[in-house]
């Protein structure tokens, strides 16, 4: 059956184009169309989508506002189009708060000069969200996080004013904890390595507000996520969290309390003696940043004294570095497939026969805190 899809966005050109790419698959089938918000809502109740592309700067209501009335009414797999530029990182940062579930950036050039790639891309995004978890089952908004004072290590720029404190994008509720779900068991870990990639900001977001600010341990995190959006996504992070989150730096050092975020583009690694090192994006890599990568060099670095954790996003990236990591004797936990919005980071440890423990995502930060000592 092929993949129903409401295409949402102000342009003709842009609603033309995006629906010529996606209905020359077969298995995808463009059901409607709409130029604002509310069109949107409305098409979305009465042609029950399988996914929705959103474009977020439209009349009488703009993306935002629409995927929130969406959630609410009728919770859908929503693709955002968003630019590649600081402030476009923020409303997408904002999209997936509200419940949209990945995005794509909007470069009319590409689609113009690239089409066959465009294409591919897109249909895959659209193949994948309609799949995901997100479609289904019962919804429960994540609670507000408590407000936290303006860290020290927060970067300043025209965004580095104070933003309300938002409740995180519905997830699907919970199962109930698996069965191979033991009670952490506590260890002075030197280091907690975080990696994910669709879905990840949202469920970063849960984790990293329920740890204290006198959490033990350092925290690095791999987020797939273009370069112009990461620098953003730590200073949001950062205003919401009572630990310290940066986007990581070139000679910057691990030290308790602080979670250090990989820069898009590049590649994020560890020394022994806890400087971080960031490296140009290999080409031949899919991933920039790669949670391989970062995760080898802290299997290499720190032996048995990390606990990396692998959440939700496409792929299997992430099961590589964290064989190395078993083989060094460090802990390895994976989110569970109730709580992913794309069970396949997660799935490719879990099938490896990788993961110490398995559990859902508002687990995974109470659990933290109890591990680490």
């Amino acid at each position: 059956m092929a993949v129903k899809v409401l295409v949402v966005d102000d342009s003709g050109f842009f609603r033309r184009r995006v629906s010529e790419i996606l209905s020359a698959d077969p298995t995808i089938q463009v059901v409607g169309t709409a130029t604002n918000g509310k069109e949107a809502i409305d098409q979305a109740l009465a042609l029950k989508p399988d996914v929705i592309t959103m474009d977020y700067e439209m009349p009488m209501m703009d993306g935002i506002t629409a995927v929130r009335h969406i959630m609410q009414r009728c919770p859908t797999p929503v693709l955002m189009f968003s630019s590649l530029t600081h402030e476009g990182a923020r409303v997408t940062l904002d999209a997936l708060d509200a419940g949209a579930v990945d995005y794509l950036p909007k470069n009319f050039e590409d689609i113009s000069r690239n089409p066959e790639k465009v294409k591919q891309l897109l249909c895959e995004k659209v193949h994948t969200l309609s799949r995901s978890n997100r479609r289904f089952g019962s919804y429960s908004p994540a609670p507000a996080a408590a407000p936290a004072a303006a860290s020290s290590a927060a970067p300043t720029s025209s965004f580095a004013s104070p933003a309300p404190v938002r409740t995180a994008a519905p997830v699907r509720a919970a199962a109930a904890p698996a069965a191979h779900a033991p009670a952490p068991k506590r260890k002075p870990y030197k280091l907690v390595a975080i990696g994910t990639s669709t879905g990840g900001p949202v469920a970063l977001q849960r984790v990293l507000t329920q740890l204290p600010a006198n959490f033990p341990a350092p925290i690095v995190l791999i987020q797939h996520m273009p370069a112009a959006f990461t620098k953003a996504f730590a200073e949001r992070l950062d205003k919401l969290c009572k630990i310290s989150v940066k986007e990581a730096e070139d000679g910057d050092v691990l030290r308790p309390g602080l979670a250090l975020l990989a820069p898009g583009g590049k590649q994020m690694m560890i020394d022994g003696r806890g400087t971080v090192k960031i490296l140009p994006g290999d080409e031949r890599l899919n991933y920039k940043p790669c949670v391989d990568i970062t995760f080898g060099s802290a299997a290499k670095s720190y032996g048995d004294k990390v606990l990396s954790v692998v959440l939700t996003g496409m792929g299997a990236d992430g099961r590589e570095g964290a064989r190395l990591l078993k083989q060094g004797g460090s802990t390895v936990w994976a989110q569970d497939e109730a709580s992913c919005v794309i069970y396949g980071m997660p799935m490719a440890i879990v099938k490896a026969n990788l993961a110490d423990a398995v559990y859902s995502l508002d687990e995974i930060g109470k659990h933290l805190v109890e591990a680490c000592v």
